[in-house]
């Protein structure tokens, strides 16, 4: 496998962390994200930047150019609000974006594929927790919809031109780095709200519940699944791997712990549940353990406390 990677999205929140992640594992990154949510610094030092939209030929172009042997794919449309609004929009990036690369990727001899899926998104609603790979697939939204059909189509790839692809279905990722503005996950907006003094926005009653894995332990399992050999695909989950903790979190005891680790107790308003969204969430990840030789090593109460005192330091 070549040492050159391309990081889709990777001035983003995740995105970032991945091509540090790569940086520091001595490969040849180039990072590109169109900007639209990421920001120039967070691109890490030793990787070059192209700003291009994942729809453009520039990026198909880029990667037909033969100059990488991987394709980390984190740049989408993250709203599940905005996909439920307008699916067509979440679509032409989530999906056409997807497969413009890929015809790309397959012009290049790209060898492996990585990508960012959602395990938080895919499943369907179910009793048994934590959920395995294998677990009934009906995803609430438009955006897990174009989630699993990315997963089918890099399937369809695999069979038709011997491109390796494997799906990080990710649980609720948190951590330095995550925008705390618009639609951003659960952690950035509370911590942010706690720090000023704001009020925190509790949709339904916060008993809902969300398996929360750290970012830097996401970055670690692209790496694994970079270096790692793959199993020969009989499924759709023959090269998925939910990357998780296997542990539920309400959003009632996150607002709990993010606020003793403040020092400040903040009112709590409540608002209607989102359409959307599932109820309950946990990932088991035996099969990256397995395959990947991954496990996820940040404690909830650690991450939480390096995410705030980065956000307090903005």
């Amino acid at each position: 496998m070549g040492r050159a990677v391309l990081v889709t999205g990777g001035a983003g929140f995740i995105g970032s962390h991945v091509a540090d992640a790569y940086i520091a594992a001595g490969y040849e990154v180039t990072v590109l994200d169109d900007l639209s949510r990421g920001r120039r610094e967070n691109v890490p030092a030793g990787a070059r930047l192209v700003q291009a939209d994942v729809r453009s030929p520039e990026a198909r172009e880029l990667l037909a150019s033969g100059a990488f042997g991987i394709l980390s794919h984190h740049a989408a449309q993250i709203d599940v609000r905005c996909s439920v609004a307008d699916p067509v929009a979440d679509a032409s990036v989530n999906v056409l974006g997807l497969l413009n690369l890929l015809q790309g990727a397959q012009a290049g001899s790209v060898g492996r594929v990585i990508f960012a899926s959602s395990g938080g998104a895919v499943y369907a609603e179910s009793e048994r927790l934590p959920i395995d790979e294998c677990a009934a697939k009906l995803p609430a939204s438009p955006y897990g919809a174009a989630k699993l059909a990315s997963e089918y189509y890099l399937a369809v790839f695999a069979q038709l031109y011997g491109i390796e692809t494997v799906a990080l279905r990710y649980s609720n990722v948190y951590g330095p780095r995550q925008s705390s503005h618009g639609e951003a996950g659960v952690v950035a907006v509370f911590a942010r709200k706690v720090l000023v003094g704001d009020p925190l926005v509790v949709y339904g009653d916060g008993e809902q519940t969300r398996d929360m894995i750290y970012v830097a332990d996401v970055a670690r399992a692209n790496l694994a699944a970079t270096d790692c050999a793959l199993p020969r695909r009989r499924a759709l989950e023959g090269c998925a791997y939910n990357i998780g903790t296997g542990v539920e979190t309400s959003v009632n005891r996150l607002a709990a712990l993010i606020s003793e680790i403040v020092g400040r107790s903040p009112v709590i308003r409540h608002a209607p549940e989102r359409r959307g969204e599932i109820r309950r969430n946990a990932l088991t990840a035996d099969r990256a353990a397995r395959d990947l030789t991954w496990r996820p090593e940040t404690p909830l109460i650690d991450g939480l406390r390096q995410t705030v005192d980065s956000l307090a330091q903005d």
